[in-house]
């Protein structure tokens, strides 16, 4: 028995996510007998995290800093083994832009994409998308038609301060690929009843339709697990990650974003390709706990000097 802190909520737009994510943790933790500590944040600090109880940490978080290396680098400095990516990770999993160059310069085929600071005089051949750079659960995510609806779109994000970037729009099938202790899970694929698996497909609505091993040719099977594994290890993902691909018509993975904390709701795909794996959630959220707990056993008993 491990006392775990779950650290849920965050400033970043997933707070709500984050929230469902976290209860179902804490359930699944407790079930497997941990004592746990239910901590809602915001946006903590060192002090305020050095005063909480648990042995290990499990951030729950989702978004800019709950999940893109603020968090995380709270985390190492205070020292306490957590569940998940480290800082450097996180931060580069977090920025689409930084992951889609590591993609192309290893020979992984990526959507093609500008990085937006203002509006642009010329954009790339329609359909399009336009995103934020640092988000996820396609916050902000706006399919675009038109160099109008283009327009408007890369405006209202710039007016929030967000960086922008605009890709080239892949139509086929939604893949993604749970990576778990290094390994891949069987593959999913998601189809939202409308055309964009976007916030309302994951979250909101019941009509969304998942897909655990997908009928796909076993090479191509193969190719997307290997290439999840491989993304895994140059972006450095540790314990947990899901890899999302859109597979086009002529049968080409493009790679969309890595994620290195998925969401544990009862929409969540990781969770789900666990199950088809034959872990429970129970299994699932107990197993990263003990990964965590072992590697701060491992660097206490560490020489050092």
């Amino acid at each position: 028995m491990t006392s775990v802190l779950v650290l849920r909520g965050g400033p970043d737009a997933e707070h709500d996510v984050s929230l469902a994510s976290g209860a179902a943790v804490i359930e699944s933790l407790r079930e497997a007998g941990h004592r746990v500590h239910d901590e809602v944040i915001n946006q903590i600090t060192l002090e305020e995290l050095a005063q909480l109880p648990g042995e290990v940490v499990f951030p729950v978080l989702h978004g800019r800093w709950g999940e893109g290396g603020g968090l995380q680098m709270l985390l190492e400095q205070h020292g306490r083994p957590f569940v998940g990516a480290k800082a450097a990770a996180a931060a580069l999993c977090m920025d689409k832009d930084r992951v889609k160059r590591l993609a192309r310069d290893s020979n992984i085929p990526t959507p093609d994409w500008i990085l937006i600071e203002e509006e642009p005089i010329a954009l790339i051949d329609l359909p399009l998308v336009v995103k934020p750079v640092d988000e996820g659960s396609s916050v902000g995510l706006h399919m675009c038609d038109t160099v109008e609806t283009a327009k408007a779109a890369i405006g209202a994000l710039l007016q929030d301060n967000r960086r922008v970037m605009i890709e080239t729009r892949i139509e086929g099938r939604e893949l993604t690929v749970g990576l778990l202790h290094g390994k891949s899970l069987p593959i999913v694929e998601i189809t939202p009843a409308e055309s964009t698996y976007d916030f309302a497909a994951k979250y909101d609505r019941q009509d969304t339709q998942y897909t655990v091993h997908p009928t796909l040719d076993a090479p191509l099977e193969t190719q997307l697990s290997q290439t999840a594994c491989r993304l895994g290890e140059l972006c450095e993902v540790r314990d947990l990650a899901r890899v999302d691909f859109l597979l086009d018509t002529q049968g080409t993975p493009w790679l969309l974003e890595v994620n290195t904390m998925p969401g544990f709701t009862g929409h969540s795909l990781l969770p789900m390709a666990a199950a088809a794996q034959g872990l429970s959630m129970k299994q699932l959220c107990d197993g990263l706990v003990q990964a965590a707990h072992r590697r701060g056993r491992e660097s206490a008993q560490a020489p050092t000097g």
